[in-house]
């Protein structure tokens, strides 16, 4: 490979300092302008920190010149740098696509360079491919002509990039093929797709060509490249990323086939999406001065990503899907002692793997959507555009964005800012309220949310908190709002009668927790019931509570008694995060002798529901009633609902004989329901099924649900299973993750699964994040000390470094659910128990 840099010396010096991992240097020459050039005599790498000197016999004066570097490199197996992917065509050959993934430090794997985000250069890029192939960069091609030396290959060049940053080039070699249209404003978009699934890049082409144009409008700035591409890569660590014009995704990311995609594939496709294409604006043509900034990048697409969405799918209501995907998760990470600050100072590359987590992306976004929402749609806009236009083709920290918002908004920005951001953790605050004759008087206290409890650290964080207060009088408007910014604060609601509720964080915008006085709380039990409080907020106060009593500071009962009261819940999003509160205390209770119980209590919750809603999609319902049919129906089903079992096990069996091949929606649901009831003969039959499907999205749906098998000697064969050649590398980890998911057995046999087959792994994904997630899949649910300490020895003899603080959590973690099970679990038994009795005669 040839690089050659046009680059400027500004200090005399007979060395050369860049970045380079895995590549051998041949030869090195500097030229200045109009001069001879300068054979470099040596080459010292430093491995460690990724780097190489390059020595020269004479010193180089100041000016211009051109530096040449001739070097060898490796197409690696990692899955970042410049890499192979491999594929299978349609007649069942395995090819390889040559394809990179360059953030964050891993251009250096495919050309020396100076691999910094501030370090921005143009870039003319030309590839030698095979000329049965296609040769994508980010610019369009300019010339393509037979290379000299073989006659079956061709010289592909491309038009100069503007000025950019190192990790956002991109190329890609391989066989496609593509859909394309042109957006409103112009520009040329196509979607990549394996061959002979262009029809399948449809979905994600309409997503693209409407976000464009949506996008240019908010920021006002146009999109500055003449075309953009979005290509669907085999093996893909990440979902995808956006480099400059030429967006590279997961087949699952991307992919979308009207027959076999359900409606979440459908809305995951539309959001990532949304937030790649945001990147081009907002990362590309602005970028972050260093990795420290890294949150605002993602933050802030992972934040627009659902205006977008919520532009293109009205009917997807995602604002309140994103209270339980992002906000949600979010606090549940922030409250740990060992969570991080949004902004983490880093050093060596493999920190900055570590901040790649839901603090950046989904409390970044949380508390940009709170931000938006203190300033108001029209000032962020313009905020935004003094930003970008300011900021145009260079780099900018966070600081940076508050002063262009503030200009726009006349408010303190950067002080409330600066508390969510520089600090880690959030408030609770806690409210009582005194009627007054006419009016409620309202103390509010805050202090940091802990999840083990109490806060009782010797300082006192402090957040500069946005307040909204809702009254039954009008449960979606504001009566008050106020920025808190004091420890205590009493207010003075005017008007509000003594039978009337009082809730505080509208639309659960504010990032924090609230914890009302019980009487405050009794008053809103009926708003749940009657479905007088929005969505959101009822959504809101389930999760504060079920926190709450995951911290010790409420018992979990009085949560446990708050969620029968859903039983006339319709909203899919709600439904939602009860599930998943509900599945956090179930593997709890795995590790109690009365797990049947709570099944029993599922089974209450979830059936009036189910049987509202029935197998059978129902004219007029839209893409919500699919989500929540199956969400409900897999709850069922894995609770052992005996009617679901049964009609699941009907269904499949049509499905299976090619009688009646089961909808999209509902193949989720169904597996998991007679994998979790069946044995090693539904274990076959899924195998099967996942050898024979086509699409990936199928495979990834089959994998994910494997781990529900309950017998010992089946939960082996799909550990086995999961490091097989069957299995994509990035999809091991959910393989995985579903066996520990699936059973308290499980749980055991994935832990130990992970610890005999450690080198592989780890070696597989090289410290990237895929290491954090399989480590948190895999020991998240247990719930004694021995075991924290078990964990924590195993790393200390086995590091890895991009997952220590990964490591630390999942430590932290074990030790609350040990907490948690020894506080609460005798009176949550009781309280079940006493559910079932017969009520006294009198």
């Amino acid at each position: 490979m040839l690089t050659e840099f046009l680059l400027q010396v500004k200090h005399a010096t007979n060395q050369i300092v860049m970045n380079c991992a895995d590549i051998d240097i041949i030869t090195a020459s500097y030229a200045p302008e109009g001069d001879e050039e300068v054979h470099a005599t040596g080459f010292n790498y430093q491995n460690e920190d990724e780097k190489v000197t390059l020595s020269f016999p004479s010193t180089l004066q100041k000016g211009t010149g051109t530096l040449k570097i001739d070097f060898v490199g490796e197409l690696n197996d990692k899955m970042k740098g410049f890499y192979r992917s491999k594929y299978t065509t349609p007649t069942g050959d395995t090819r390889y696509a040559a394809v990179t993934q360059f953030e964050a430090t891993d251009a250096r794997r495919a050309f020396p360079c100076w691999d910094e985000p501030a370090i921005k250069a143009t870039f003319d890029i030309s590839l030698v491919v095979p000329k049965d192939r296609v040769a994508l960069s980010n610019m369009n091609v300019i010339d393509r002509k037979p290379y000299p030396d073989d006659e079956n290959l061709v010289e592909v060049k491309f038009a100069r990039t503007p000025i950019m940053s190192t990790y956002l080039v991109a190329f890609v070699v391989g066989e496609y093929d593509f859909v394309e249209t042109r957006s409103l404003d112009g520009v040329l978009v196509r979607v990549y797709t394996p061959v002979g699934k262009a029809e399948q890049g449809k979905f994600a082409l309409e997503v693209a060509a409407k976000t464009l144009p949506f996008y240019k409008d908010y920021f006002n700035v146009p999109y500055p490249l003449p075309k953009i591409d979005l290509i669907a890569i085999a093996d893909f660590a990440a979902g995808a990323m956006e480099n400059w014009g030429l967006v590279t995704y997961r087949e699952t990311a991307l992919l979308i086939d009207p027959k076999n995609s359900c409606s979440s594939s459908r809305q995951w496709v539309a959001l990532v999406v949304g937030h790649e294409l945001a990147h081009q604006w907002f990362g590309n043509l602005v970028t972050m001065e260093w990795w420290t900034h890294l949150w605002l990048n993602e933050g802030f697409a992972s934040w627009i990503e659902y205006l977008c969405v919520d532009h293109c799918f009205p009917e997807y209501d995602i604002w309140t899907q994103f209270v339980s995907a992002d906000y949600t998760r979010a606090q549940e990470l922030d409250a740990l002692d060992n969570s991080h600050p949004i902004e983490v100072s880093v050093g060596h590359p493999s920190e900055v793997d570590e901040i790649f987590d839901a603090i950046s992306y989904s409390k970044g976004a949380s508390v940009i959507r709170m931000l938006h929402d203190y300033i108001g749609d029209e000032d962020f806009r313009k905020g935004m555009n003094l930003y970008l236009t300011k900021f145009l083709q260079k780099n900018a920290a966070t600081e940076d964005l508050w002063e262009s918002l503030e200009k726009a908004s006349g408010k303190p920005i950067a002080a409330v800012m600066n508390t969510w951001t520089k600090q880690m953790g959030f408030p609770l605050i806690y409210v009582e309220a005194e009627q007054q004759e006419e009016d409620k008087v309202l103390k509010l206290v805050q202090k940091k949310f802990c999840a083990s409890g109490p806060y009782t650290g010797e300082d006192f964080p402090m957040w500069m908190v946005p307040i909204s207060i809702c009254t039954s009088d009008d449960p979606t408007c504001a009566k008050m709002q106020i920025l808190m910014d004091k420890p205590e604060l009493t207010l003075v609601l005017k008007d509000v009668k003594p039978d009337q509720w009082v809730k505080l964080n509208l639309g659960t915008v504010g990032f924090y927790r609230t914890q009302y006085s019980p009487d405050m709380l009794e008053n809103l039990i009926p708003a749940i019931k009657d479905l007088s409080l929005p969505p959101v907020d009822r959504l809101g106060l389930q999760n504060d509570l079920f926190s709450l009593a995951r911290a010790g500071i409420i018992s979990t009962v009085e949560v446990l008694k708050v969620m029968e009261a859903f039983v006339n819940e319709p909203n899919y999003t709600v439904w939602s995060d009860l599930s998943c509160n509900l599945e956090i205390l179930s593997t709890l209770l795995s590790h109690t002798d009365f797990y049947e119980e709570i099944q029993v209590f599922v089974k209450d919750v979830f059936s009036p529901i189910g049987e509202r809603l029935g197998w059978d999609p129902k004219p007029g319902e839209g893409h919500l009633d699919a989500l929540l049919r199956g969400l409900v129906l897999g709850k069922l089903g894995k609770a052992g609902h005996k009617a679901t079992l049964e009609e699941a096990r009907r269904r499949f069996k049509d499905h299976v004989e090619g009688k009646q091949i089961l909808s999209a929606d509902l193949r989720s649901p169904v597996y998991v329901t007679i994998l979790k009831h069946g044995d090693s003969t539904t274990l076959d039959t899924m195998l099967k099924l996942h050898k024979q499907a086509d699409m990936q999205e199928e495979k990834n749906r089959i994998e994910r649900v494997l781990g529900a098998i309950s017998q010992p000697e089946l939960i082996q064969k799909v550990l086995t299973f999961a490091l097989s050649e069957e299995v994509r590398p990035q999809d091991t980890v959910s393989v995985i993750g579903g066996v520990a998911g699936g059973s308290k057995q499980g749980r055991k046999a994935a832990w130990k699964f992970v610890r005999d087959n450690w080198e592989e792994l780890y070696n597989r994904y090289q410290g990237g994040f895929l290491i954090s997630r399989l480590i948190k899949l895999t020991v998240d649910g247990f719930a004694n000390d021995k075991m924290a300490a078990e964990v924590k020895a195993f790393f200390e003899s086995h590091p890895a470094p991009s997952a220590e603080r990964t490591v630390q959590q999942c430590c932290e973690n074990i030790l609350l659910n040990a907490a948690w099970l020894k506080r609460d679990a005798e009176n949550i038994h009781q309280y079940f128990l006493q559910r079932k009795a017969p009520p006294a005669m009198v």
